[in-house]
């Protein structure tokens, strides 16, 4: 071939290609411009600005905090904080004057730049965080709705469809069988994991209600209690214990170690959550997963448990450790470490339905709990939507933002006598 004839043949194949590259430019560019000039008033992202920010208190599962972020496109969003929260409507008003003619879509760098402001004001932990946590939850809220995104997308897109759900079911008061009894009748509604609490304040085998270390009796009414109900689910459906942090390093390597012989998924908080080195010394001594987090807040936290081995298993309550994108950043440190993350979560349908947004975008996503399974009916008339749970999981919604409608009067029935809501 003539090398001069193969080179214009390549000129004119370029030249050709990049007259159809910019055809194609040209058309997508008239596409967008057109889709531009075409949006609503919800698309105008950058006039969006936060004009109020309101709260209500409830009594559920404890105290329960919503929060409502109101706009000048009239795009609301909310969010619920829980636990760490009662008594925190002035810090609200603090922390939303501080939101006022922000644009809401800037949800990392307005969270951040509250944490830097309370820096000496408790923003390490507890009810500052916890607070924070509620407002974070509706900017994402908003923000989805603002731009119609589902926040998973916002987060980066969801590895599952559906939310893994275990059942906190019954108390430590039961007996075994009546244990045993519950855990057949949640195992038929077609959950695949479950979890009971073992301790207990009252139980009448204690020497000294003061003294953390369980004696024998208390013990094996623990084991008794576990036994039933592996014998009533069958060897393969997950098991999980609680002892919220009520007893100590010695108490927790014993009941670890007796436990073994059921399969747990994991026991959780033996000791309380301040000393990590107890903790890895417990995970140390046992097979039986431990699993910690419900006291935890921010990464920090759990960059350190998981630097000093303190636990197999990570459980950040997402509605008071910072919110949805602290907890992917936590359960993407986890990742580093081979360390599952299953979620604390005691929240109404409104928190429930963002978590599973978090839950949906990170890899190590074990499963996210569900409580008062008693309570149902209450929680399902929070909502617009249908009851979340379907045979043991929670589909993650489509719709934009947090992809749940809250019913505002029907929170107010429970709402906290004497403190504004929603005012």
């Amino acid at each position: 071939m003539n090398p001069l004839n193969s080179r214009r043949n390549f000129i004119k194949g370029s030249t050709l290609g990049l007259t159809a590259t910019s055809l194609l430019w040209s058309q997508m560019g008239n596409s967008l411009r057109k889709g531009i000039s075409e949006e609503g008033p919800h698309s105008q992202a950058s006039d969006l600005k936060i004009t109020g920010v309101r709260s209500a208190y409830m009594r559920g599962h404890g105290t329960h905090l919503f929060i409502k972020i109101e706009t000048n496109q009239g795009i609301i969003g909310y969010g619920e904080g829980m636990d760490a929260v009662s008594g925190s409507a002035g810090l609200v008003k603090t922390m939303g004057d501080q939101l006022i003619n922000k644009n809401p879509l800037d949800v990392n760098r307005l969270v951040e730049d509250v944490l830097r402001s309370g820096f000496f004001h408790g923003a390490q932990s507890g009810m500052y965080v916890a607070v924070l946590t509620a407002i974070e939850f509706a900017l994402w809220d908003l923000a989805g709705k603002a731009l119609d995104l589902r926040v998973y997308r916002l987060l980066g897109g969801k590895f599952r469809d559906k939310i893994r759900i275990y059942c906190d079911t019954a108390s430590s008061r039961e007996s075994p069988e009546k244990m045993a009894e519950l855990a057949r009748e949640v195992q038929g509604q077609g959950f695949t994991a479950i979890k009971f609490d073992l301790d207990w304040v009252q139980d009448p085998n204690k020497w000294d209600h003061y003294n953390r270390t369980a004696n024998n009796a208390e013990i094996e009414r623990m084991v008794s209690q576990m036994a039933a109900v592996r014998e009533a689910i069958g060897p393969h459906m997950d098991l999980c214990a609680d002892m919220h942090g009520r007893y100590d390093t010695t108490t927790g390597i014993r009941v670890a170690n007796a436990l073994q012989p059921y399969n747990m998924m994991w026991l959780e908080e033996p000791i309380p959550a301040e000393n990590l080195d107890a903790y890895r010394e417990i995970r140390e001594h046992t097979t039986t997963p431990i699993c910690l987090g419900e006291n935890h807040y921010l990464a920090h936290d759990f960059r350190e448990a998981l630097e000093k081995k303190a636990c197999d298993i990570v459980m950040p309550d997402l509605h008071k450790c910072g919110g949805i994108a602290e907890g992917q950043r936590i359960a993407y440190l986890a990742h580093l470490y081979y360390v599952p993350m299953a979620p604390h979560m005691v929240a109404s349908p409104l928190g429930a339905m963002g978590a599973c947004h978090c839950c949906a975008a990170v890899p190590n996503f074990l499963c996210l709990e569900w409580h008062w399974i008693s309570r149902w009916d209450t929680w399902n008339k929070f909502i617009e939507e249908d009851p979340l749970i379907e045979n043991g999981y929670i589909a993650v919604s489509d719709k934009p933002g947090i992809g749940v409608t809250l019913i505002e009067d029907a929170v107010k029935e429970f709402a906290i006598e004497g403190i504004p809501f929603f005012e």
